[in-house]
């Protein structure tokens, strides 16, 4: 097991390596993609910073070891893409494993996540999943990673997350664990000792950003009318278990 140097909680900081444009939608209405990071997993007295990697722009290498965490967001790009500012994410990301820094990878992250540290990712085979989406948990958990449900009352059968892609994680790294599936997906939650946490889902939006999301990808013609229409009926009729994600994400990124 790698070990890392324990900080104050009011000494926290974290990093946001953001692999996607901030939608004019979310400008509006969060002020960019880092606010609505910040509200779903920070905390007062910690220190949150923002890089955006799609533009080029990393953390210098010799600060990386003043970060008790990162988290990589999600991003239209395709996670086996070969742009140059994918290639050096997956490189940043292999370097922040050897050195047992918390990584949390969402949608986008949790993929590159898997690809950089050894898993193959891909198209997903049966396509868009959009809307919400419940996931069931993995019985008997090793012990590192049932932590992550320590502030919960109990581990769930199963949380429901809002989702959106249509790439998927199809082998995860040598040494992973899978902790959450669903029909639609084989590798819903991976873990890896309790430095790395892949989420392919999106623990951090609330339903009026994936409504926003939904119309842009029809007006663009990414999606048809007809997913687009029962996706709108699932944001409407259900509810993603968000304090949940927070609790779990939080756990992850802030306890040893």
């Amino acid at each position: 097991m790698k070990e890392v140097p324990q900080r104050d909680h009011e000494n926290k900081r974290f990093a946001l390596l953001l692999a996607a444009k901030d939608s004019e939608y979310v400008k509006k209405m969060y002020g960019g993609y880092f606010n609505v990071f910040v509200a779903a997993f920070g905390e007062e007295g910690e220190r949150w910073d923002l890089f955006r990697v799609v533009e080029g722009e990393f953390p210098d290498m010799k600060d990386l070891e003043n970060y008790d965490g990162f988290v990589v967001s999600g991003s239209p790009y395709d996670a086996y893409g070969n742009d140059t500012w994918i290639i050096r994410l997956c490189f940043l990301l292999q370097i922040l494993d050897s050195m047992a820094k918390k990584v949390l990878g969402i949608c986008f992250g949790h993929q590159v996540l898997s690809r950089a540290l050894g898993g193959k990712v891909g198209k997903a085979c049966t396509g868009w999943d959009l809307g919400i989406r419940k996931v069931k948990i993995v019985k008997d958990l090793p012990l590192l990673v049932s932590r992550l449900f320590e502030d919960l009352d109990e581990i769930p059968a199963s949380l429901s997350i809002i989702e959106c892609h249509q790439d998927e994680v199809w082998e995860v790294p040598l040494g992973a664990n899978v902790i959450a599936h669903s029909e639609k997906t084989g590798v819903e939650v991976f873990a890896i000792e309790d430095h790395i946490l892949g989420i392919q889902g999106h623990p951090e939006y609330t339903k009026d950003i994936l409504d926003n999301i939904i119309d842009r990808l029809l007006n663009g013609q990414l999606i048809e009318r007809g997913l687009a229409e029962n996706a709108k009926l699932v944001v409407q009729s259900a509810e993603p278990d968000r304090k949940c994600w927070g609790k779990i994400c939080r756990k992850f990124l802030k306890g040893r």
